[in-house]
């Protein structure tokens, strides 16, 4: 980018007007308007004005000072990135690769450039300091020893749901009254393709004042469902498809409903390790109960023919809900072992 001198000496040029004349015009030194032409003096906001009178509009030479000057300062700053800093684009590889995709960062570029568009886009000066950042959320992560947590990602995906979540126009405020009677209809969205299911509950969700979408999941975040409040008020319910199970979609997806009808997403940080504890026996308690009446799955486990596939699917007819749900409460329960009707599980992919 030139430096806005040389832009001066080009309107001298074009006016025909010298370098002393111009000095004359605006009351400084010869030399003054040499050091600005030959780019070793900056435009002052003093000068500017007094160009805006040789050349009409000072806020031009303004605004060309602070675009050379923000130029500047990016370069400096690329200069000025950590080795540690650098180093954290390898974990946040794939999640950047789908920003990419997304339109959210450019690829023409080098590795310091990506670092600033990162740092942009995740609204953080430093992406060191992300591990020091709590997280004001709930999380449903299905961890076990096996998962590690990166929170360089999980920062990422966060900001990810923020970002596929500010397009959906919601009602301004919660309505928990509504969202509780909007059960029925949440359920029924079950019935249809996922793309279909999804787009309803969106609606449905909307009306309610919860911003709802599916999102693309990443390894190091292993999370089921978020919730969060953003700064401007908006509640975001974000899930993802990790673990691809259907049943344990929908479970999740009324798992996140109860904390936001208890309030959780309000009163307590809930780390994304934590997957016990009170809140969350509560939260899956509403969603079992949701999707299965407590007393109507009761009977039929009772009745002694809980397990042949004729019976699954009628007991489902039976409580409006897809037989996936029942496979999946059984297999839960121990009633029906994890490798029993294998292909009778519904898996949702990422499209």
């Amino acid at each position: 980018m030139r430096h806005p001198g040389e832009l001066l000496q080009e309107k001298l040029n074009n006016s025909g007007m010298s370098r002393k004349e111009l000095a004359l015009r605006t009351n400084v030194t010869e030399k003054h308007i040499c050091t600005i032409v030959n780019g070793n003096k900056d435009i002052s906001t003093a000068f500017a004005r007094k160009l805006g009178y040789v050349f009409p509009d000072s806020k031009y030479w303004l605004n060309l000072q602070a675009q050379y000057d923000a130029y500047q300062a990016s370069l400096r700053e690329e200069y000025e990135i950590s080795l540690e800093e650098m180093e954290l684009l390898k974990p946040l590889r794939d999640i950047m690769a789908y920003f990419i995709d997304r339109g959210y960062m450019h690829n023409n570029c080098g590795d310091a450039s990506k670092v600033i568009q990162l740092r942009e886009f995740l609204q953080i000066s430093d992406l060191t300091q992300i591990p020091k950042i709590t997280y004001n959320a709930a999380y449903r992560a299905q961890l076990t020893t096996n998962v590690k947590v990166d929170p360089y990602v999980l920062f990422a995906w966060q900001r990810l749901c923020e970002k596929e979540t500010e397009s959906i126009s919601i009602n301004k405020s919660i309505d928990k009254d509504l969202l509780r009677r909007s059960v029925g209809r949440i359920k029924k969205a079950m019935f249809g393709s996922i793309n279909k299911g999804i787009q309803e509950v969106q609606g449905i969700l909307a009306e309610c004042g919860i911003a709802f979408q599916v999102v693309q999941n990443f390894r190091g975040a292993p999370v089921q469902g978020f919730i969060k409040e953003t700064a401007s008020g908006r509640l975001i319910l974000c899930l993802t498809i990790r673990g691809k199970r259907a049943d344990r979609f929908w479970f999740t997806l009324f798992h996140e409903i109860a904390h936001i009808l208890n309030g959780d997403n309000k009163t307590r940080f809930v780390d994304f390790d934590s997957v016990q504890g009170k809140a969350e026996q509560l939260a899956d308690q509403y969603a079992s109960d949701t999707l299965i009446s407590p007393e109507k799955y009761r009977k039929f486990i009772l009745s002694g023919d809980c397990t042949s596939w004729d019976q699954i699917t009628a007991f489902a007819e039976a409580v409006e809900v897809k037989p996936f749900i029942v496979l999946g409460r059984l297999q839960n329960d121990g009633y029906v072992d994890w490798s029993d009707y294998t292909d009778k599980v519904v898996r949702y992919d990422w499209a």
